[in-house]
């Protein structure tokens, strides 16, 4: 199983570019502009990513990355500044990057160069909450807090501990209030398109085409018509052919957060709700 991973991702590259070759006919791709697609976890990603794929059907771009630029490894443990740096920097030409990286001044600085194009995408934290624990308590068995959020003896000790977080026997989590300091620090950072998970999910084609217009701020013309190229990207879109797929609702967080969540949230977080425009006062 193993070595077929290895081969595949080995050859993966070289079968979509000639893919690409036969769709657009050519065989250089550096004239549109340079793409990365960023995420907080369980905030999107595979939602963005889709559009992220949607684009090369669009545009003559080769491909899009298979794996992520990650900050935080797989099994655990904060990836040095300089190999996410290296990441980022060897993104080959005419390929789109994605991943969950940090608002770091040497990633920014890298990422918001002229002519780059950067998409964040967030959500909802009380729905970032509620995904997480059904993601690792039910999806992800390699996940850090798979044995633990099993432990417990309902979703809602599992909720919990996704707001307090965790830092205890060897197991780490922030406090939700911690996990979107990164929101912020994106949020505050020019030459990045921050987008709410909420509005591609409801707002759908306003949202794409808010998309087409950063990258043609570039400079660059998508040559795609407008309407067609949403949507082309509207049919990218298909949540549930992700592997973390779920729902794909918004405002689900209802379902699950009790009058007990609530207090905890706000007494944890503060009025964060407020400040990412969530809602408009901390009476909810």
């Amino acid at each position: 199983m193993e070595l077929t991973k290895t081969l595949w991702r080995a050859f993966r590259p070289a079968g979509k570019t000639l893919q690409a070759v036969a769709r657009w006919k050519r065989f250089t791709f550096n004239d549109a502009p340079p793409i990365f697609g960023n995420a907080k976890a369980k905030s999107g990603s595979h939602l963005l990513l889709q559009i992220l794929n949607g684009f090369t059907q669009i545009m003559p771009y080769r491909y899009v990355e298979a794996e992520p630029v990650r900050t935080i490894r797989k099994d655990g443990g904060r990836r040095p500044q300089a190999e996410i740096l290296a990441d980022l920097q060897n993104q080959p030409p005419g390929v789109i990057g994605w991943g969950y990286v940090d608002a770091t001044p040497e990633n920014a600085s890298f990422l918001t160069q002229n002519g780059r194009v950067n998409f964040f995408i967030y959500r909802d934290p009380r729905d970032l909450l509620v995904s997480q624990v059904f993601f690792a308590t039910d999806m992800h068995e390699e996940h850090g807090m798979h044995d633990f959020y099993n432990s417990l003896s309902d979703f809602g000790e599992r909720l919990k501990v996704a707001i307090t977080g965790i830092d205890r026997d060897g197991l780490k989590m922030v406090s939700v209030k911690q996990r979107y300091e990164g929101v912020f620090q994106w949020l505050a950072t020019p030459g990045v398109m921050c987008l709410r998970f909420e509005d591609v999910i409801n707002r759908r084609e306003a949202t794409l085409a808010s998309m087409l217009d950063e990258l043609e701020r570039t400079g660059y013309k998508v040559p795609a018509p407008r309407g067609k190229a949403v949507s082309l990207l509207a049919q990218a879109i298909q949540p549930k052919k992700s592997h973390t797929f779920r729902s794909g609702k918004t405002g689900g967080w209802r379902e699950f957060f009790t009058a007990e969540h609530k207090s905890l949230f706000k007494e944890v977080a503060g009025d964060l709700t407020v400040r990412l425009g969530y809602e408009k006062t901390n009476d909810w």
